[in-house]
């Protein structure tokens, strides 16, 4: 081939290339932000897309969706998930199990550690704590039902502080403003300023699974496949359990 001729053409691949690279519109639950981040580089180095992320606690979600907001996919607790198909939100058949994770709990790096090994002692450890830690998403929800399970709705009443939409327990914890907090595992295991003591035990446990969806109205559905398949590869397990959760 000439010179020209093979310069020629492989300006054409690489415009052809460009061509079908996408920026893919994400809206994703905080539990799921450092294993997709780690994930992200290399899908798209691979393939030349883009992700574009945006983080919300399960409420903000909903209320996002509701607004008629479109991204390519949407990424939260399966449960919402399931919600959005049936409300006609995403795409029928579309949800995609990625990762899994329980609720954690944590204190402030070198307070007094409570034991938590059991459902009386998690009892007792809310009992003797001033006030108590929970997110605005999905683990928050449930730790304020568990509350009310365990027959401690008014013993803890005003006791009970939420974190603002998008901000962990942690902070919480490091600013003093809780004693002791409960949020999914992955959103506390690499926290700094706190101590994690481990998951609730299995009575107490909620094991939230995060899948995904397809917007029925996604501007880039091949590019939000494709990303779709690489969070889901054998490859993106061992990412997956490094940041507290399982795959699947």
């Amino acid at each position: 081939m000439k010179p020209a001729l093979f310069v020629a053409a492989l300006a054409g691949l690489l415009l052809s290339s460009l061509a079908q690279a996408a920026d893919i519109a994400v809206l994703a639950g905080g539990a799921t932000r450092e294993t997709i981040l780690e994930l992200l580089p290399a899908f798209e180095s691979r393939t030349g897309h883009k992700v574009v992320p945006t983080w919300a606690p399960a409420p903000v979600v909903r209320r996002r969706l509701a607004a008629g907001e479109i991204f390519d996919l949407v990424i939260v607790g399966a449960d919402d998930i399931d919600g959005f198909i049936r409300q006609g939100r995403l795409a029928p058949g579309s949800r995609t199990d990625l990762m899994k994770t329980g609720v954690g709990v944590a204190v402030r790096a070198g307070a007094a550690r409570p034991d938590i090994g059991s459902v009386e002692a998690v009892k007792r450890a809310l009992l003797a704590a001033r006030t108590i830690g929970h997110s605005a998403g999905t683990s928050g929800e449930y730790v304020v039902s568990l509350v009310a399970r365990l027959g401690l709705a008014d013993a803890l009443k005003g006791r009970l502080r939420q974190a603002p939409d998008g901000v962990r327990v942690s902070v919480l914890l490091v600013q003093g403003e809780a004693e002791i907090g409960l949020q999914q595992a992955s959103e506390l295991v690499h926290e700094s300023g706190i101590d994690y003591l481990g998951p609730l035990p299995a009575e107490l446990q909620k094991v939230t699974i995060y899948a995904a969806g397809l917007h029925v109205a996604a501007p880039q559905p091949e590019a939000a496949k494709a990303l779709l398949k690489a969070l889901t590869e054998p490859d993106a397990a061992p990412v997956i359990r490094k940041h507290g959760m399982e795959p699947g």
